[in-house]
């Protein structure tokens, strides 16, 4: 029996790797993205590995997030794979002089939109007593750094809340676990520097993570036997330490 994979912010980066993973291993997908043109150009591409349905929807709206999962035609209805993916970093300003949209952009993307996807995905995997959840984190969430006080504050938040699911849902048999990457390079920094060039330089004089790499360590992940649930995972590029120290060359 083929399983069903959500995956949200699958338009680009991570959440896109993992599609190809995912299809290349003939899991069925639901990709849910803001830009309906990509959605359309992922899903042709990957309907000739396995079936594609997408959602265009924001996950900060809590009423159309909700109204999205509920449209779901029947053979794609029980969701067996969330990956909750989409996620972002605005800004790089000290707490003082932070702009309080970009404050509230990472929390209801990071946190809020997280919940309010989980809360439409979580009852059928209780009913059905299966499931397998992963939060995408970041190294953000396990260390604090300078100038990233909220972003931090909102990927602690995913860890606390991944380990509050794992709790609640242990009855259930659902699997919970988060990936918190370091450095990858995607266009998740276009975002945070709002289009600067200065975005360019985060991966300069060393190999950053891929989206490849973190959506093959997902597939490991949820590929485990039944019994083996990877409950967090940090990784780093080799040329990273931590949050603030890189080897660069």
């Amino acid at each position: 029996m083929k399983k069903t994979a959500l995956i949200t912010g699958a338009t680009s980066g991570i959440g896109r790797a993992t599609a190809n993973q995912f299809a290349k291993h003939g899991i069925n997908l639901i990709l849910c993205g803001r830009r309906q043109e990509r959605l359309d150009s992922i899903q042709k591409a990957l309907s000739k590995e396995t079936d594609v349905h997408t959602l265009n929807f924001d996950v900060r709206d809590r009423e159309k997030t909700l109204e999205a999962i509920a449209s779901l035609p029947k053979e794609f209805q029980n969701i067996d794979i969330l990956i909750n993916n989409a996620g972002n970093a605005h800004g790089l300003d000290p707490i003082q002089t932070g702009d309080l949209d970009d404050w509230d952009a990472m929390m209801d993307i990071n946190v809020k939109g997280l919940l309010y996807v989980s809360k439409a995905v979580m009852p059928g995997m209780t009913e059905r007593k299966s499931g397998h959840i992963i939060n995408i984190g970041s190294s953000a969430g396990k260390e604090v750094y300078p100038k990233g006080s909220v972003y931090c504050g909102s990927k602690h938040a995913v860890l606390a809340i991944t380990e509050g699911m794992r709790i609640d849902l242990n009855p259930f048999g659902i699997k919970v676990g988060a990936i918190n990457p370091g450095l990858v390079e995607t266009e998740f920094s276009e975002v945070r520097f709002k289009g600067d060039a200065a975005a360019k330089n985060v991966y300069k004089g060393f190999k950053a993570l891929q989206a490849e790499d973190v959506a093959d360590v997902i597939y490991f992940a949820i590929s485990r036997p039944a019994h083996v649930n990877i409950a967090d995972v940090l990784m780093f590029c080799t040329a990273q330490a931590s949050s603030t120290i890189v080897k660069k060359t």
